[in-house]
């Protein structure tokens, strides 16, 4: 079998081309790619050349690890039936590219236990579930508390605030500095971080990714209070110690969704609880994924770029 995958050959240097595929075998299924999401935290840094090593890593490399599509194939292992519409957080089933993350294709191969049903009813909002489980591992799924200040109103930061709503939590405030960004909000306020007089902050999570904001934010904590990292951090983080140590400030890495995360959220949006609509703001077509990836790195007004692969075979 083979595919039409967007594969990055080096940084900065994107196509839309045919790789092999593995053969499937009982355990797995096959996909076919409805939407893929592109990642302004990982993809990012995988397009500009900056993602620091990880096991899998090299170039030619398929990215994308946010993909909807519907079962057309199931192995006797695979726990999947035929027709059956599910997310895919990526696959590693080509010859020719690396797959690190490896969603950004028109048919995946993968084990049947790494996805989790989608309902029809999200649509192309399916393809979020990856961002919605980090966010919900930043806080509840990795024994946290709900945040009371969310830095960042971008996608991660948008659906962190949703699920406070959902988990009845009290509604966060969202820091943004980006005024085309400040939209969207629902029974939450966003701020310029100027116009916020608040220091007395328990839990703040950081969603922007900037390591240069960490002295800011001790300066708004409570004593005692927690900072998590949930953020993707590509150099040193580092905070001035003593206004951390008079406060008393716990500082906690938010690192990658586990699979109860995944299917916890899978959960909640599936049953209509968690709402994934109006968080993607572009779509692009896999046939032009130079235009789709420039969009969605460098248009700030970008809040999520989404691949409609429906008509690209």
């Amino acid at each position: 079998m083979e595919t039409l995958a967007v594969v990055l050959d080096q940084p900065e240097q994107i196509a839309l081309r045919a790789l092999p595929l593995t053969t499937p075998g009982a355990a797995d299924v096959v996909i076919r790619t409805e939407w893929s999401g592109v990642s302004t935290g990982t993809e990012r840094l995988l397009w500009d050349g900056r993602m620091p090593a990880f096991p899998g890593m090299g170039y030619p490399l398929v990215p994308g690890y946010e993909t909807v599509g519907t079962v057309v194939d199931a192995g006797r292992d695979a726990g999947r039936r035929v027709g059956e519409r599910v997310f895919v957080p990526g696959a590693r089933c080509y010859q020719g590219a690396h797959g690190l993350f490896g969603g950004a294709a028109s048919t995946l191969v993968t084990a049947g236990s790494r996805t989790v049903p989608a309902s029809p009813a999200l649509g192309e909002g399916g393809a979020l579930l990856a961002l919605a489980a980090t966010a919900y591992h930043a806080a509840w799924g990795s024994g946290g508390a709900a945040p009371q200040l969310i830095v960042g109103h971008g996608a991660l930061g948008r659906l962190l605030a949703r699920l406070c709503a959902t988990l009845g939590a009290a509604p966060p405030v969202v820091w943004e500095t980006n005024a085309a960004r400040r939209g969207g909000a629902d029974g939450y306020a966003v701020i310029d971080p100027a116009d916020d007089p608040r220091r007395d902050y328990a839990v703040i999570c950081d969603c922007s990714g900037d390591a240069g904001l960490l002295d800011s934010l001790v300066g708004r904590c409570a004593r005692g209070a927690e900072i998590v990292l949930a953020g993707f951090y590509t150099g040193a983080v580092a905070f001035d110690f003593v206004p951390a140590f008079l406060r008393e400030v716990r500082l906690r890495v938010s690192a990658e969704w586990q699979p109860a995360d995944l299917e916890a959220v899978a959960r909640l949006a599936n049953e209509g609880r968690l709402p994934l609509d109006g968080i993607v703001t572009h779509r692009g077509s896999p046939r032009d994924p130079r235009s789709a990836y420039a969009t969605a790195f460098g248009d700030p007004a970008c809040v999520k770029m989404i691949l409609d692969w429906r008509e690209a075979a």
